[in-house]
């Protein structure tokens, strides 16, 4: 399944351990997924990670052990229901400690985690991404597992994100039979400042990176903007009747670097 998966089109490929791993074949997952890296990858442009389990149980402290062990270990680690920063600058100290360069993706899922989530993503310079996991919050804060519900949620581990310069990527949608609620909820992630959304099937990776992919558009518009302000060398331009202000800049220049990271012309 592993090559599979880095040949769907996706930007990242996760191997499970935690949730997704009976607890009798956590062992024998561990070191099927540790052994994927014994051999060189191939530059891509995936990401490959591992999701870890949670710090705070043994089978968290036995992955982590394994990864300390290996003189191969993963390019990054996703990270479960962290509630704490010390937790992250724990790893860090021994992986440092290791001489591992793993980074490292942290899910926040639970409530301790959601009000340490400013914190937690400063903690660590090895962190890339913070990603939100609706379903255990959903069920730790008893609402339902829907939009509204977990909209503040969301907001607050976009707002951590943005402040720590990190990606940020929504929680998978489940229906597997429901593309258009998929893409609805794709989109107003999107539009609430997620840099994308996990899938769980190869299906939905295709509408997933349409929705995340700007339009030539929205892409010609970035250009324009950032060549506007660089003839004007001012603070504010005005395109199509439009006052545009140079904070926006920064949205301009990332929209324009995924254009190129994707080959769009």
């Amino acid at each position: 399944m592993f090559p599979k998966a880095l040949a769907s089109g996706t930007d990242i490929v996760c191997v499970e351990l935690e949730d997704g791993i009976a607890p009798k074949d956590k062992e024998e997952a561990r070191e099927k997924a540790l052994a994927l890296f014994e051999t060189p990858q191939a530059d891509d442009g995936v990401e490959r990670i591992v999701r870890i389990n949670c710090l705070r149980d043994r089978f968290g402290l036995a992955d982590v052990d394994a990864v300390l062990t290996t003189d191969t270990p993963p390019p990054a680690l996703m990270l479960p229901k962290v509630r704490t920063p010390d937790e992250i600058v724990w790893l860090d100290d021994l992986l440092t400690e290791r001489g591992h360069p793993t980074r490292l993706h942290i899910i926040i899922e639970t409530n301790a985690g959601l009000e340490a989530v400013h914190e937690i993503a400063r903690s660590s310079s090895r962190i890339e991404a913070l990603f939100f996991g609706g379903v255990d919050m959903a069920a730790e804060l008893r609402c339902q597992n829907a939009w509204e519900p977990l909209l503040y949620a969301r907001s607050r581990v976009v707002h951590a994100a943005a402040g720590a310069r990190l990606d940020v990527i929504d929680v998978p949608f489940l229906d597997l039979d429901d593309m258009d609620g998929m893409v609805r909820e794709a989109t107003l992630a999107r539009d609430l400042g997620f840099s994308g959304k996990g899938s769980v099937h190869p299906k939905q990776i295709g509408a997933l990176n349409t929705v995340f992919t700007p339009d030539e558009a929205a892409i010609a518009r970035a250009r324009r903007i950032i060549e506007t302000f660089e003839e004007a060398d001012t603070g504010l331009v005005v395109i199509d009747g439009k006052l545009i202000e140079k904070p926006v800049l920064r949205e301009m220049h990332r929209i324009v670097a995924i254009a190129e990271r994707v080959s769009v012309p």
